[in-house]
């Protein structure tokens, strides 16, 4: 009986869409036996052209080419959150993945819970324990991260390189660690390849309604823009909407996040810092219909082609050879180890 209340409760407490989304283009293979997977959104949902389209991109593949049935839920209120997990949970998926580091909380809690359910977060907050190291999350569950900071890096140096100006600018969404590591990452990469450049700073708020604020990415866009500022790199989910507003506004550059965001301002958008949520999302699910899944902590950066930096008939005209060549460079020092990136400002 308690497993049936929590069951109805979680029901009546989501008020979102809960769907079977079936893959579109080529034929999806045959359902895997049991491989039911479910996705919770963060804030935002499908369409952010961010992290949740590339988490549902990962999961259509896995669709597609290892027949899992995916169920996809969009949080309308940050409470709905974990009562979205636990109904996943609670209908026995062999796998629920929360899409934000907002998530957390929840994910630790429920899969201690839920034992035989894996789990995994995008972007999970790992603790640091009192000596200095990751405290390691319980065993089902799976903490995707990704260096962020070495993609930042790179399209840092091309923000120096080619605005043209001693000044660049950092839009980020909520004041949070892992916006400060995009942050510190970028700033490193300007400071690298010029270092009298100026690094102008500013973040959309202190709560994860950061994300998702047009307007408040504009004005502060407009602000660095007026103040000098040819280019701007921003975190900040749908909130960089507004950056790119801006910038078509103004006519100066935009460096897109988490996905190729060239078609948010055509012409404008420099390039963009590409983290491969999709690749993170994919593997965990291919862990789990090959038996192998087990928790902890797993990294995602250069080396593990877990981020990068878009260059492409899009933006090759913007990027000239010679800074394409000394970005790749750069690149290749940071994967052998000879640049250590720093993750906090």
């Amino acid at each position: 009986m308690r497993k049936l209340s929590v069951f109805i409760g979680a029901l009546l407490a989501v008020h979102v869409a809960l769907l079977f989304v079936r893959p579109s283009g080529s034929s999806p293979a045959p359902a895997a036996a049991g491989l039911d997977i479910g996705v919770v959104f963060d804030l935002g949902g499908r369409g952010d052209k961010s992290f949740n389209d590339g988490a549902y991109i990962g999961a259509q593949r896995a669709a597609r080419e290892l027949g899992a049935r995916v169920r996809y839920v969009e949080p309308g209120e940050g409470s709905d959150r974990e009562a979205g997990l636990r109904l996943l949970a609670a209908e026995g998926m062999k796998l629920v993945i929360g899409v934000g580091f907002i998530f957390t909380d929840d994910l630790s809690a429920l899969a201690r819970e839920y034992p035989d359910v894996a789990f995994a977060g995008v972007d999970f907050a790992v603790t640091i324990g009192a000596d200095g190291k990751p405290v390691a999350p319980p065993g089902n569950l799976a903490a995707l991260k990704f260096r962020e900071e070495q993609g930042s890096f790179l399209v840092g140096a091309i923000a120096a390189l080619v605005g043209g100006s001693r000044k660049v600018g950092f839009v980020g969404g909520m004041d949070s660690p892992l916006i400060h590591k995009f942050e510190a990452g970028y700033r490193a990469g300007v400071k690298e390849v010029c270092p009298d450049c100026e690094v102008l700073v500013q973040y959309a708020g202190v709560t994860p309604e950061a994300f998702r604020n047009p307007g408040r990415g504009k004005e502060l866009a407009l602000s660095q823009y007026q103040q000098g500022v040819n280019v701007i790199y921003h975190a900040s989910g749908s909130t960089g909407l507004g950056v790119f507003e801006a910038a078509r506004t103004m006519n100066r550059y935009a460096i897109g996040v988490d996905a190729d965001q060239y078609r948010e301002a055509p012409g404008r958008v420099l390039t963009s810092m590409v983290k491969r949520v999709d690749n993170a999302v994919y593997d965990a699910i291919l862990r789990v219909k090959e038996n192998r899944f087990t928790g902890g902590i797993y990294n995602f950066g250069l080396a593990e082609d877990g981020v990068g930096y878009v260059y492409d008939e899009h933006n090759r005209a913007l990027i000239p050879d010679a800074v394409r060549a000394r970005v790749e460079a750069l690149k290749a020092e940071i994967v052998a180890g000879r640049i250590a990136v720093p993750s906090s400002r």
